[in-house]
């Protein structure tokens, strides 16, 4: 059995003890507060699945200097903020190996699911926009075959759009998703 989660604690310690914690136990930290992240339910998995296929493809036909990452890679909003997304997109050099968290991710997908879904739509979405890089949030509901896509424009508004099955343009990177639940 593993140790009880800490108290309040800052992004570099958070880092290093959720390094050493059991393969499997996975969290976040939300202003200092550590969060025990859920196992997830097997539509969870998928849905995350196909919204990295969908980027992953569409970054490599446009020839991009972008990759596409899985949960388990860490971004880093702030001092005492560091959330794992669904599925994260970055562009430029690659990170070196090794390399723990991001600062600087363009495009954020969290699927919903019903233990995460207030803090999604919520928190995360005021954190994560607080990323200067940021352009795009995408939340998946998977379910309802929709996505929510928060977009911030070169001046710093925030968009929202709620879509179907349409083919999704980000813009930046210059990529389209087509048929995201197909």
């Amino acid at each position: 059995m593993s140790e009880a989660a800490p108290g309040r604690m800052a992004a570099e310690a958070f880092i290093a003890w959720a390094m050493e914690r059991p393969e499997g136990e996975r969290y976040e930290l939300a202003d200092g507060a550590v969060i025990a992240m859920a196992p997830e339910r097997i539509e969870h998995t998928e849905a995350k699945g196909l919204v990295f296929l969908r980027l992953f493809r569409a970054i490599e036909a446009a020839g991009l200097p972008c990759r596409a990452y899985t949960d388990g890679v860490t971004v880093r909003v702030d001092e005492h903020t560091v959330y794992q997304p669904d599925v994260t997109v970055r562009c430029g050099p690659a990170l070196p190996p090794g390399t723990v968290f991001m600062t600087d991710p363009l495009i954020l997908v969290e699927v919903l699911s019903p233990s995460t879904r207030g803090v999604d739509v919520g928190l995360k979405l005021s954190d994560y926009f607080r990323i200067p890089s940021l352009r795009h949030y995408l939340i998946v509901r998977a379910d309802k075959r929709v996505v929510v896509h928060h977009r911030r424009d070169e001046a710093g508004a925030i968009m929202t759009r709620i879509l179907g099955d349409a083919p999704l343009r980000l813009d930046p990177p210059g990529i389209v998703l087509e048929g995201l639940f197909a």
